[in-house]
């Protein structure tokens, strides 16, 4: 029984930590405002060593469309500009020699489609992870028929991970659902 128990919460474990890796993934896509979360993947060479943005340098969003980054150190201006436009982010920062700013240009129809197919298929990656957990799991349950466990307790514990699969599916099927809108609200 106890092994059970361990495999549930093994399971709810698993798929908690798919839906905080879409959660990550969908903060990333911009919907056309600024965000810190945008520079996340952003890193910056300091001293010989690739650091990420948010260590060398404090990042606010002033208003909806402005992205502003102050470096620690004002030498560092042009590894941060050059940083952000190596970046698949498409963004252009400006430098007025004390700190960055980034303008977020307003979304075309056609970009905003295409975010929200992308995020979609974060989600979808998401629930396929949330799916592996569920067969893994299960898989583990009906290893241990052999182990004294009855067919009433397999059938209740992969009941249990079913309701986990469900509760963690309906989860990434309401972020995708707020993150839609959000693409989408002009």
């Amino acid at each position: 029984m106890e092994e059970i128990e361990f495999l549930l919460e093994s399971a709810n474990e698993m798929m908690d930590q798919a839906v905080q890796h879409a959660r990550a993934a969908l903060g990333k896509i911009r919907a056309g405002k600024a965000m810190p979360a945008m520079l996340e993947g952003v890193q910056v060479e300091y001293y010989g060593n690739m650091t990420p943005l948010s260590q060398v340098a404090s990042i606010t969003t002033p208003d909806a469309r402005t992205i502003s980054i102050k470096p620690w150190e004002k030498t560092i201006i042009p590894e941060i500009e050059k940083a952000i436009m190596n970046s698949d982010l498409g963004l252009n920062p400006q430098n007025d020699g004390e700190l960055i700013r980034i303008n977020i240009p307003a979304l075309t129809e056609e970009r905003r489609e295409l975010l929200v197919r992308q995020a979609k298929h974060e989600i979808e990656n998401g629930k396929i992870s949330i799916r592996n957990a569920r067969k893994e799991t299960n898989d583990s349950i009906k290893k241990m028929e052999g182990d004294g466990i009855s067919e009433d307790q397999m059938k209740d514990a992969e009941a249990e991970v079913q309701k986990l699969t469900d509760k963690h599916t309906a989860e990434l099927d309401t972020m995708i659902i707020s993150k839609e809108k959000d693409i989408m609200t002009i």
